[in-house]
């Protein structure tokens, strides 16, 4: 059987890697709408 300690420290661990996953998305998504910009800005004829 677990103890209490050792199964907070998991439910820690998973919290981080899903805050991780998240974070990663978010610096995925805000680098192609960067790049959107930059190109519409870029791009005056």
């Amino acid at each position: 059987m677990e103890s209490i300690m050792s199964l907070k420290r998991k439910e820690k661990k998973s919290q981080s890697r899903r805050l991780g996953k998240y974070l990663k998305e978010q610096k995925g998504r805000i680098y192609i709408i960067r790049r959107c910009v930059m190109m519409l800005l870029c791009s005056h004829d």
